[in-house]
């Protein structure tokens, strides 16, 4: 998921008009014909010259500021010409022509504000999905005997930033993983989960034991959380088609074999890291062509009009054909058409996919190595 993320310095009356600027330069233009003919049809004197004070004001709402400057200068020009008209110019045709530059300034110096408010936002936001980025590590698309594909889903659609984490790493004891969800939302919930994260990916390469790995992370999550903190997980591991598997109060991975869909229940529930949990193994033998979907709570939370995402029920169909990165893609376009685009939380989803042992066969050995003809 890490990206390489470049910026190109804004360069101030060069490029095309954002779709903004051109809703809004559209939408004062539109104001000020009608307003022209209406004063046209009227004739003299000028009754609705105040009108266009509307239009800089409405280009200021989507407009930059250079676009407000010239509806406002067209809007003054026609006033001016409706003034010059009329062979005498009345005190009220005066006043409101003035009116319009008075406005003008104002809206301007708005839409410079807005602007200015806006460009701080989305520098926000990309930073943050930056900073989320280099924290889940890009994965895949072959771990160890395993394919696998990652997918993050923000619920907003201004920030990807949570506490949703996951891992995969071929270690010495197999292929292990881990998915989890650290409890809020923010920089808080990001800073926890890159001690998880960091915790684990060193942890994974010294304990032989994934209940040694709980208990090391376990600790890492009570020195850094307050009383009502946690973070839900389950961690994985994947040695010689033997699939084990201890959950920390996380949703159940779900397996997909041969058209059917097992939740992977623990044989005993345990509380979350921080509550110092007691983990028992559940323990699978795999079979080529396996998948196993990770996902934390988010997916099973995703509802529309009360009724939640039939996630177990359309698994098998959504995930068992192409490549699992074609799996999660038609699971997220599912899910974000279930709700209509619109997340309660973030949802990170892992998918993997048992290719079978390792090939045991020698590489041959080139005819010009040293050693070759030994």
């Amino acid at each position: 998921m890490l990206s390489d993320v470049r910026t190109q310095p804004f360069q101030p009356g060069r490029g095309p008009l954002s779709p903004g600027s051109r809703a809004g330069l559209g939408a004062a233009l539109a104001l000020l014909a009608i307003v022209a003919a209406v004063e046209m049809a009227d004739g003299r004197p000028a009754h609705y010259l105040a009108l266009m004070v509307v239009a800089p004001l409405l280009a200021a709402a989507l407009a930059s500021w250079r676009v407000v400057l010239a509806v406002g200068g067209l809007a003054t020009a026609i006033g001016i010409g409706f003034a010059v008209a009329e062979r005498g110019s009345p005190l009220v045709t005066v006043v409101n022509v003035t009116a319009v530059g008075v406005a003008t300034a104002i809206a301007a110096a708005t839409a410079a504000i807005r602007q200015r408010q806006a460009d701080r936002i989305a520098e926000l936001s990309r930073l943050a999905s930056v900073a989320q980025q280099a924290v889940l590590r890009p994965l895949g698309p072959q771990v160890g005997t395993l394919a696998v594909a990652a997918r993050y889903i923000s619920s907003t659609a201004t920030a990807e930033i949570g506490g949703d984490l996951y891992e995969v790493m071929d270690t010495p004891y197999g292929v292990r993983m881990i998915i989890g969800d650290v409890r809020g939302k923010g920089l808080d919930a990001v800073r926890l989960a890159s001690i998880v994260l960091g915790s684990y990916r060193h942890v994974a390469y010294e304990r032989a034991d994934l209940r040694a790995v709980v208990t090391d992370l376990d600790r890492a999550v009570a020195r850094n959380v307050g009383d009502e903190d946690f973070v839900t997980a389950a961690l994985i591991e994947e040695r010689g088609g033997t699939l084990t598997i201890v959950n920390c109060g996380h949703p159940s991975p779900l397996l997909l074999r041969r058209g059917a869909v097992i939740p992977l229940e623990p044989p005993a529930p345990a509380p979350p890291l921080g509550f110092m949990p007691v983990v028992r193994p559940r323990v699978e033998r795999l079979e080529p062509g396996d998948r196993l979907l990770l996902f934390t709570d988010g997916l099973g939370e995703a509802r529309r009009d009360g009724e939640f995402f039939p996630t177990a029920d359309r698994a098998w169909r959504l995930l068992g054909h192409g490549t699992v990165a074609d799996g999660l893609a038609s699971l997220e376009t599912a899910l974000v058409e279930w709700v209509h685009g619109r997340l309660d939380d973030d949802i990170a989803l892992v998918l993997m996919e048992y290719v079978g042992p390792r090939s045991t066969t020698a590489t041959p050995v080139p005819s010009w190595e040293v050693g070759a003809a030994d």
